[in-house]
């Protein structure tokens, strides 16, 4: 089936991105195990960002402004510098240089280059890569979605119960709204079975609850965060604590079935374009955290494995609103 296209150019837009990632990659790569002679904070002193960060960027918006001179382009390093971007219909290329920075400037390797194409506003294509480990996921409208060239699929999960969720209190303090990390673990999951995705676990004390503690350090946030924690830990009640500092990577597993939801309030359209592509054609759903239609300028997300799972998730959620981005 001919999939319709918004734009008569699009797979060549793909193409040149791809090969530009790749690109950057080599250059993420090669830094990662030197050691930095700049590190700079944005929004706070956890919120970081590095020369390699600014060079990716550039190396991409250089090389595809001038293959495509009519193109725009939503940046995040570019926005920290107070660079406008505008969201119109026009081909917007929206970049993320390495999602996971921290992980990055202390060489934990789960970052990703993030890499989304919009045309009409609608996302058309999504490129993110991991060149440490050297997984690349991509997906393009109506084509499915692949890992290393190879189709990925969402398993069908629709219940919590069966389910291994990412939570990610990022930079933003989702708990001075409310506790819905803590609606999410001990509401409806303490005592229930989790099977997970490849059917091992049977109770919560066999589960892998994966969670995030971002940037915000506020006294708040970090006693509620330890408490949880210690119910699962020292209690004994987990089987394992995770956490992946990567909105990005969060959602690619979510679209290779690792994961089966995530949530998140506070992230930007960069964190998101590419990756949420990315899950919708491996056949999860993209909402927002509400239940309602997703925005990618509202600065939340929940993806999961399947619009039940995703919408039962929503009730356990206490929701926080955002301005919009653009």
């Amino acid at each position: 089936m001919d999939i319709p296209l918004l734009h008569p150019d699009e797979e060549k837009f793909f193409l040149v991105a791809l090969d530009l990632v790749k690109k950057a990659g080599s250059l993420v790569r090669n830094a990662f195990d030197q050691p930095f002679s700049s590190v700079s904070t944005k929004a706070s002193n956890t919120d970081l960002v590095t020369e390699t960060d600014q060079a990716v960027e550039k190396l991409l918006i250089s090389n595809l402004s001038t293959v495509f001179p009519d193109h725009k382009f939503i940046g995040e390093e570019s926005n920290a510098a107070g660079i406008k971007a505008e969201w119109s219909d026009a081909p917007t290329w929206i970049i993320d240089p390495i999602d996971g920075t921290t992980n990055f400037v202390h060489r934990i390797p789960m970052i990703a280059i993030c890499v989304g194409l919009a045309i009409k506003k609608q996302v058309r294509a999504g490129i993110v890569y991991n060149p440490i480990t050297n997984e690349l996921w991509h997906a393009q409208y109506g084509k499915g979605a692949f890992k290393n060239g190879f189709p990925i699929k969402t398993p069908n999960i629709e219940d919590l119960s069966q389910s291994v969720i990412c939570q990610s209190l990022g930079i933003h303090n989702m708990l001075k709204h409310g506790n819905g990390w803590l609606d999410i673990v001990t509401n409806n999951m303490k005592n229930e079975v989790h099977k997970g995705v490849r059917g091992l676990s049977q109770a919560l004390s066999d589960a892998v609850i994966i969670t995030q503690l971002g940037s915000d350090r506020s006294s708040s946030l970090v006693k509620s965060f330890l408490d949880t924690y210690q119910r699962f830990m020292v209690d004994n009640e987990a089987h394992g604590h995770r956490s992946f500092g990567s909105a990005a990577i969060n959602m690619v597993y979510v679209a290779q079935g690792s994961i089966n939801a995530y949530v998140e309030y506070g992230i930007h359209c960069w964190d998101v374009a590419a990756a949420g592509i990315i899950v919708k054609e491996a056949g999860g759903c993209l909402m927002d955290p509400t239940g309602g239609e997703f925005d990618i300028m509202s600065r939340k997300v929940l993806c999961s494995s399947t619009k039940k799972l995703g919408e039962e998730l929503s009730k356990c959620l206490t929701h926080v609103e955002y301005p919009k981005e653009f």
